[in-house]
């Protein structure tokens, strides 16, 4: 492998890590036989106290299936939106639950395509059973770095130039890994570009319904979900 920076967690770091994986907790358990995850640095370790606790639905479920979930353990959403990337992404929708702890549950209203699940798996996920028994995986990071965990901290790796051995690492195709990095490098050279579509929902207005209508005005978003 790559010669990579070792980084060592302090007991700040590994404190707010278990906060943070406290409330996922509390998310996977609530979304239990829907396949979710929490990705990102609370799958991966390298935590921040700002780092958003981030779960997603990998099942194609109705809507409702995850808000009654999340209703019935007593979460209830402050924000929603739907959000499509580019006419050919599969369209999500996003349940903010938390305004402080920065916690969001997302899934997708329509089949991925193999690259679009994979990205979860590029920047780390990790299922309630993987969070119970304290494991960490590893993934890459918004600095474009692999990070791989270690006992006291991890190490961390520079992706570009070396695509091919962090595809074999993560387990994901090398065409994931190469459009991931053309994809994100160009965002921190030019800023974001914005999405083909992002609608807000009411908190109170049910996501298929709000689904509905947004596919009766938008033939590419209703070409891409499952009614």
């Amino acid at each position: 492998m790559i010669q990579g920076v070792r980084v060592k967690y302090d007991a700040e770091r590994w404190e707010v890590l278990r906060g943070k994986r406290a409330q996922a907790e509390v998310l996977l358990r609530a979304l239990g036989g829907l396949n979710a995850f929490v990705y990102g640095s609370v799958a991966r370790g390298d935590v921040r106290p700002s780092s958003d606790v981030d779960v997603v639905v990998l099942n194609n479920v109705p809507p409702f299936m995850v808000e009654v979930k999340l209703e019935a353990a007593g979460l209830r959403p402050y924000a929603k939106e739907i959000v499509q990337a580019t006419p050919n992404y599969v369209p999500k929708a996003y349940i903010y639950l938390d305004p402080d702890l920065k916690v969001t549950v997302s899934f997708p209203l329509g089949r991925m395509r193999k690259r679009e699940a994979e990205f979860y798996s590029w920047g780390g996920k990790l299922d309630l059973d993987g969070l119970r028994r304290g494991l960490r995986v590893p993934g890459v990071n918004k600095e474009l770095n692999l990070i791989v965990p270690t006992e006291d901290g991890h190490i961390e790796y520079p992706v570009a130039g070396h695509e091919a051995e962090v595809a074999r690492l993560l387990n994901i195709s090398l065409d994931t890994v190469e459009e991931r990095l053309r994809v994100l490098s160009r965002r921190r050279e030019v800023g974001r570009t914005g999405t083909f579509l992002k609608v807000e929902v009411p908190p109170d207005e049910p996501l298929e319904d709000a689904v509905r209508r947004i596919a009766g005005r938008n033939e590419f978003f209703r070409r891409a979900v499952d009614l």
